[in-house]
């Protein structure tokens, strides 16, 4: 009996914790999606030197191909590093940012 109740409850917790992961999950999509829309291509030259220092720092060896800003003066990079390329973000100050 004890371990039918045992088995009852970790049924019941486990299936709490499906719909909060699925929740989580279309949140952060949803995030996404609109971050992306919010950006303008500028010249390479327009990004501030505090920017180009921190990319110079973090990617020694990264090519600045294109640049873009947003409303709030984050900056969207897309460097390559040889034959592989990336995209990083950055604050306006230099500083990395988790997108």
């Amino acid at each position: 009996m004890k371990k039918l109740a045992i088995v009852t409850a970790v049924v019941v917790l486990a299936s709490l914790s499906i719909p909060a992961t699925a929740e989580t999950l279309l949140t952060k999509e949803k995030t996404s999606v609109l971050v992306q829309t919010e950006y303008t291509e500028v010249t390479v030259d327009a990004v501030p030197a505090a920017v180009k220092t921190a990319l110079q720092t973090a990617y020694p060896n990264a090519k600045l191909e294109k640049a873009y800003v947003n409303e709030k003066k984050e900056y969207k990079l897309e460097i390559s590093v040889k034959d592989q390329k990336a995209t990083v973000y950055s604050d306006v100050n230099g500083n990395w940012l988790k997108i």
